[in-house]
This record gives structure tokens, C-alpha cells and sequence, in this order.
């Protein structure tokens, strides 16, 4: 029976960690490790972004749900990570909904639209890290993973240990976060897996 590994990364085109990423997908997949790993670029181009009104707390929405089915969540650390600010545009946590407007997904051409929330409350200690925010995509999977509990796997995309690209929202987690490669016998650079097979139980 597979497990489902949620991943958190950076997907940026030019600056982001969709190497880890693809990396772990071929390892996962193998004939020894069947891992469903399921990540934000997936969440994003799935059902709930295909409708034309799918805004930031739909999405976050959603990656609450994709967590709460997942065993563990990987959270891939690069140099950037810390500066994205995606997902925080959402102001409707402290403002009236009349007040607030956001651009739906992948909709940018098309201009701003108002709030569609009617009304907000603070989740229970039982419920879903709240939907309505204003913290970018990756900080929201974090609390959302820290608040249900999962198992959470911190790797930098890096051969080394590089405590300052951890986010601040990090703080604690130092100790726990391992780098992502290696050199081999060869000198090529692979993924070290040794971690994620511990806490995954392989």
C-alpha cells in the first residue's frame, strides 16, 4: 500500500526547487518505494483551480485537504524560500468584506474582483488551519501541517545544512532540517533519501 507524502516547494521557473521535487517523484515511483507524492503544483492545476473564480482561500483550502490525507509533509527549503510572498494577498482576515478584493487564480488579465467571503471565525483547535489569511501558500502548508500534527520533513536543496534559508515561521526546526544531496562514489551529485526513509518508516 502506497503512502501519500504531501511536498511543499519553491516552483519558480528559474529560481526554484522543482529539482528536489522531481527527484523525489522518480524515487517515490520506483519498484522498492511506493510513495503518492502529491504537491502544490499539482493542488494548483487540479479541479479546484480550473474554476474561473478560484481564489487564494480556495487554494489553501484545498492543500488543507490534500495534508489532512497525506502521512507526512516534506517542506523543500531553497535560497528563495523565504522571500515568497504568493498566497499573501488576502486582507480579508482583518477587513470587513466589502473593503477587500483579490485577483482569482490565474486570472490576472482579468483584473481584481471583490470578496466573495461572507463571513469569517477562528477555527477551532480540532478544525483546519483558517483559510482566510494573509501568509503565502508555503507558510500556510506549514501551520496547516504543524496544527494536525503530520510528520514534517525539512530538506534543503543543497549538499550542505543552510540554517539561514529556514523562514522564520521555521524557528525551532533547525535541528531537524538535513540536506537534500549528496556526492557519490562518482562525485555526482543524488539524492540523499536516508532521512525521509527513516521518517516515512522504510
Amino acid at each position: 500500500m502506497s503512502k501519500q507524502v504531501y511536498i511543499s516547494a519553491d516552483y519558480d521557473l528559474y529560481n526554484g526547487d522543482t529539482d528536489v521535487v522531481n527527484e523525489l517523484n522518480k524515487w517515490g515511483s520506483d519498484a522498492w518505494h511506493k510513495v503518492d507524492f502529491i504537491d502544490m503544483s499539482k493542488v494548483a492545476s487540479g479541479s479546484v483551480a480550473n474554476d474561473n473564480d478560484c481564489r487564494i482561500c480556495d487554494l489553501k483550502a484545498e492543500f488543507n485537504r490534500q495534508i489532512n490525507a497525506s502521512s507526512a509533509v516534506i517542506f523543500v527549503v531553497g535560497d528563495m524560500m523565504g522571500s515568497r510572498t504568493a498566497g499573501s494577498g488576502c486582507a480579508r482576515a482583518a477587513k470587513n468584506q466589502g473593503q477587500c478584493t483579490c485577483t482569482p487564480y490565474k486570472q490576472n488579465t482579468n483584473g481584481i474582483k471583490s470578496c466573495k467571503v461572507f463571513s469569517t471565525s477562528t477555527p477551532s483547535d480540532n478544525e483546519d488551519y483558517g483559510n482566510i489569511n494573509n501568509y503565502s501558500y508555503l507558510r500556510h502548508e506549514f501551520e496547516q501541517a504543524k496544527k494536525k500534527k503530520k510528520k514534517i520533513i525539512i530538506v534543503y536543496n543543497s549538499t550542505r545544512k543552510e540554517t539561514s534559508w529556514l523562514p522564520s515561521y521555521m524557528n525551532g526546526y533547525e535541528d531537524y532540517a538535513k540536506p537534500f544531496w549528496k556526492f557519490d562514489f562518482y562525485g555526482k551529485k543524488v539524492g540523499d533519501y536516508s532521512y525521509i526513509k527513516e521518517v516515512l518508516g522504510f
